[in-house]
């Protein structure tokens, strides 16, 4: 990165953050002014305040029965955070490992399609949170109904672009191939798989934030912790500071993993010409 495209990011960065500002020094102005209740609506340095608070460990540090790694996460807050994550990281992992074996079988063979799809478009328009009398019925309460509907919301996202990705290969490409000798597992992993890879990515772009979705509403029926779990618990006590701070918790963590994985993406495409600089 040169020093003029260092500079223009910091830039970009700034003018990006001169909104959220804005807003919160906006907000905090106004509750200060009493234009409405702080049990309603607290000011942003309640909320941080909680929010700090949350993060502080509960019980001093004790070499001797833990270590300093799980001192620190011993918080409110990073230990819920973490439990969302671990669930959010096991589901998006269930669903996307039978989503991509059904999705490069029925994009590359036209009689699975037929088969399947008229079930796959009944089911795909059914929410996941619909699943959640079924998935509690099914498997009880605690990780096993969230990592279920968590699998779900990512399955269909990743199954669609999946299949789109391998119908839409470019024939001239096969084509090509055939003329050169490739057999059906070279044609399959040399052209079909990297000619998808965009749409594969992109379905996993999009399942992992169905992902993040799904485990707070999941956490808010079968749990009894995770950032979801929480904010119930909050509403019941109309603790609003917690409340919001949670929410900005779910938000921070969805902006790192959709950064994160667009950082993978355009590591795995840097060859795509889309990318190029």
């Amino acid at each position: 990165m040169t020093p003029r495209t260092s500079f223009a990011t910091r830039l970009s960065a700034l003018r990006g953050a001169l909104l959220p500002v804005g807003l919160l020094i906006l907000w905090e102005l106004a509750s200060r002014a009493g234009l409405f209740s702080a049990v309603v609506l607290p000011p942003p340095s309640a909320v941080a305040a909680r929010w700090v608070q949350s993060l502080v460990p509960a019980l001093p540090y004790d070499p001797q029965s833990q270590s300093y790694g799980e001192w620190l996460l011993s918080g409110e807050l990073p230990h819920d955070a973490v439990a969302s994550l671990g669930r959010v990281v096991a589901g998006f992992a269930i669903g996307v490992g039978l989503a991509l074996p059904v999705g490069l079988l029925m994009g590359t063979s036209d009689r699975l399609y037929g088969l399947v799809n008229p079930l796959l478009q009944i089911l795909r328009p059914i929410p996941p949170i619909a699943y959640i009398p079924l998935a509690i019925v099914w498997f009880g309460l605690g990780n096993p109904p969230a990592l279920f509907l968590i699998a779900l919301g990512t399955f269909f996202p990743v199954l669609v672009n999946t299949i789109a990705g391998v119908r839409q290969v470019d024939s001239i490409y096969i084509r090509a191939a055939r003329n050169l000798g490739a057999g059906p597992w070279t044609l399959f992993r040399r052209v079909i798989l990297p000619a998808a890879s965009p749409f594969v990515l992109a379905g996993m772009r999009i399942g992992i934030g169905t992902a993040f979705i799904v485990v707070i509403v999941a956490e808010m029926i079968a749990v009894s912790d995770g950032l979801g779990y929480r904010i119930l618990e909050a509403r019941e006590y109309m603790w609003s500071d917690k409340i919001i701070g949670g929410m900005l918790t779910i938000g921070l963590l969805g902006l790192l993993i959709d950064a994160a994985m667009s950082r993978l993406n355009d590591h795995l495409l840097r060859w795509h010409r889309g990318l190029e600089r």
